[in-house]
């Protein structure tokens, strides 16, 4: 399949950085983090296929392809090198885009991702998507709504954990699945260690899906990463704790900018 020409948005100055969002979600997924990265990073974020503002090629959709639209963006804003951070499916999207083109990744952050996944981990994975194929998406939403959000965020701020929720409802629903299958099929494990670009590993110590033993397997398996794992988060880092994700983040981007 060809590769599109994502939609995107750049603000700040330094360094550049492009940024992955996950399954259902668009660019906008990364303000909170951009704001405290804008001072010294030039902060690049686009919305996948199918997804936001970008085009909508019909589905089925592969890693490849998404790999292929990250290059096709790369090159359209004339970046020979850049760093890399990618959330959920965008912590796929990375690694595989470094794997391919070792030559053009400053860093890798890898956000609230999985691999190295148990029978039991991808069973519970495929199950989620196979209940949407069957009952629908917005019946299975409470379920993920409750593995994305901590129940204090969702006291506190019900509006943010409605509007993402309404992202997905508004996704196309063959796009959603599509991509929500590359999240539940790609095992990283087996080509990890190929990857040699420094790697900032980083996720929620309640993030049942990407939780802190896929983590640790991950980093393990990187040859130049550091991991972070984050105090009382679950998987929606980037809309619930932007300001606590930033910190590790920006000191990563430093050690590996100079």
């Amino acid at each position: 399949m060809a590769a599109i020409q994502s939609a995107y948005s750049v603000e700040g100055s330094g360094p550049p950085l492009i940024l992955i969002h996950g399954i259902g979600a668009s660019r906008h997924s990364w303000d909170g983090l951009v704001r405290a990265l804008r001072g010294e990073f030039r902060c690049i974020s686009y919305d996948l296929r199918g997804h936001g503002r970008s085009p909508l090629p019909a589905p089925p959709y592969s890693l490849d392809d998404l790999v292929d639209d990250l290059e096709a963006l790369r090159c359209e804003l004339g970046i020979e090198r850049a760093h890399f951070a990618g959330h959920s499916l965008g912590g796929m999207i990375g690694p595989a885009y470094a794997r391919r083109h070792p030559g053009r990744v400053l860093s890798l952050g890898l956000l609230s991702t999985a691999a190295f996944r148990t029978a039991e981990d991808a069973a519970k994975v495929r199950g989620v998507v196979a209940a949407m194929r069957a009952r629908g998406i917005p019946p299975v939403l409470e379920t993920l709504k409750d593995r994305w959000f901590t129940p204090e965020f969702a006291a506190r701020r019900p509006e943010v954990i409605e509007r993402r929720l309404q992202q997905v409802i508004e996704t196309d629903p063959e796009v959603f699945l599509s991509v929500f299958d590359i999240y539940a099929e790609t095992e990283m494990a087996p080509w990890l260690a190929e990857v040699s670009a420094p790697a900032l590993v980083l996720t929620g110590e309640h993030d049942g899906g990407c939780n802190p033993r896929l983590n640790r397997a991950i980093a393990d398996a990187l040859p130049r990463s550091e991991l972070v794992i984050l105090p009382q988060l679950r998987h929606a880092i980037l809309l619930e704790a932007p300001e606590v994700v930033a910190p590790p983040v920006l000191d990563f981007l430093r050690r590996h900018s100079r």
